[in-house]
């Protein structure tokens, strides 16, 4: 009970003030370091943390916004699918989570598609959702990506997808791991095309999306400190009975040992992608799209042995 807003006078309870209702989401925490940061300032920052430079999420819209030229694209249309053909329950039914799922993101499914320029050059961009029930692949979501690969391949224009995933969606059974063998065929259209596939692997990706379209890429780029593999940590620790390395699973890790082939910052991400189509279509690079090298280290040199004077 409010005893001001219930029992004192308007007048009075205007002098007195009452509590002001704060968003939610008006201050970040970082998982790292705890630092607080001013969701405007973050997204600013394409959300990523600016002293401990920790990727958070990206919403699927705003992937797209910072990929292509002038934050403007066409969204794909992604077709619809027979909703919870199993009848699945476990605590709830399956509709019903979809249900609410869908109304929280304002989407069908955990798949974006869109189709712009980048540098002037057209290609087609998959985005994951993790925030929808996880990104994880189902009918709709498997769909969506086979769409915009025949798109892709029929249009003779290079793919790129953003991977976010906790893997295939259980709640589908059998239908939700078709959706592998699916997405593999259509990047076999892609390539028989003879178009790239670029897949930037983003925080988390794992379990059968791992095992399917988000290893088959022509290059894969990895966000940093990144969690890419099929079973987490955990699990293979259990399984094992032993202490895995530092940083296993991690983007750096894995590009140590040959799995991805460069990470990037979020914010070299876009020029990074701008540069690998371009010559991949055998297109002039743009100036404005270069990415700075790391100079080389300069070898050193051995000191010469002092002069004893014999």
């Amino acid at each position: 009970m409010n005893w001001i807003k219930n029992f004192v006078r308007p007048k009075i309870s205007g002098i007195l003030g009452t509590k002001r209702d704060v968003p939610e989401n008006m201050w970040v925490k970082c998982p790292e370091t705890g630092e607080m940061v001013f969701y405007r300032d973050l997204e600013a920052n394409q959300f990523v943390i600016p002293r401990s430079g920790y990727h958070m999420r990206m919403a699927p819209e705003a992937r797209l916004k910072h990929t292509f030229d002038d934050e403007k694209w066409t969204d794909i249309a992604l077709p619809d699918v027979v909703v919870d053909p199993l009848k699945f329950r476990d605590e709830r039914k399956y509709a019903d989570r979809l249900k609410e799922a869908r109304a929280k993101a304002d989407r069908k499914d955990a798949i974006v598609a869109g189709r712009g320029h980048i540098d002037g050059l057209e290609a087609i961009a998959v985005v994951q959702d993790f925030a929808f029930m996880g990104g994880s692949l189902g009918m709709a979501a498997g769909e969506g990506i086979v769409t915009a690969m025949c798109e892709a391949a029929d249009n003779k224009l290079p793919l790129i997808l953003y991977a976010a995933s906790g893997g295939a969606r259980m709640q589908e059974g059998i239908l939700s791991l078709m959706q592998l063998p699916r997405t593999t065929v259509g990047v076999q259209r892609l390539r028989e095309a003879g178009v790239p596939y670029i897949v930037v692997l983003t925080h988390p990706t794992t379990g059968g999306v791992t095992a399917s379209y988000a290893m088959l890429g022509d290059i894969h780029i990895a966000e940093p400190g990144a969690l890419i593999g099929f079973a987490g940590p955990r699990v293979i620790e259990q399984t094992i009975r032993e202490k895995l390395p530092d940083g296993f699973q991690r983007s750096e890790y894995l590009r140590e040992h040959g799995m991805v082939d460069m990470v990037v910052h979020r914010h070299e991400l876009r020029a990074t992608l701008s540069n690998v189509l371009h010559m991949l279509m055998k297109r002039p690079t743009p100036a404005r799209a270069a990415v700075p090298l790391p100079a080389p280290e300069a070898p050193q040199s051995e000191a010469a042995p002092a002069d004893t004077g014999a």
